[in-house]
């Protein structure tokens, strides 16, 4: 799925399912959230800190995707095209970068 059409399934799942968007400090607020649970999952299971019990079960997948979602959610509220912003981040990035990382002596 495109980066434009996850925005519209999001914004057509908030319309069906949910009354409306969260506002924005809200939305703001639950992925911090979110991305403390994949920061969890991440220092515990490919980190040095043990990982607890009580978290062998979580999905990371299901967690990177709950950041997406609340991502897509305040793009939707902003009024930001997140598959133009990509495009032109990914442009940037690609010339910006190109041979950066190639010469960089740590990564080799």
């Amino acid at each position: 799925m495109k980066i434009d059409n996850a925005q519209i399934a999001v914004d057509e799942w908030i319309k069906t399912h949910g009354v409306r968007y969260f506002n924005e400090l809200t939305n703001m607020a639950q992925l911090t959230e979110e991305v403390g649970e994949v920061a969890r999952i991440i220092a515990r299971r490919y980190g040095e800190q043990s990982e607890k019990e009580s978290d062998k079960d979580k999905d990371l997948g299901e967690e990177l995707a709950d950041v997406l979602f609340v991502v897509l959610c305040l793009a939707n509220q902003t009024g930001i095209n997140l598959q133009d912003a990509f495009d032109k981040k990914l442009d940037l990035k690609t010339k910006r970068d190109h041979d950066r990382h190639h010469n960089n002596d740590k990564l080799k």
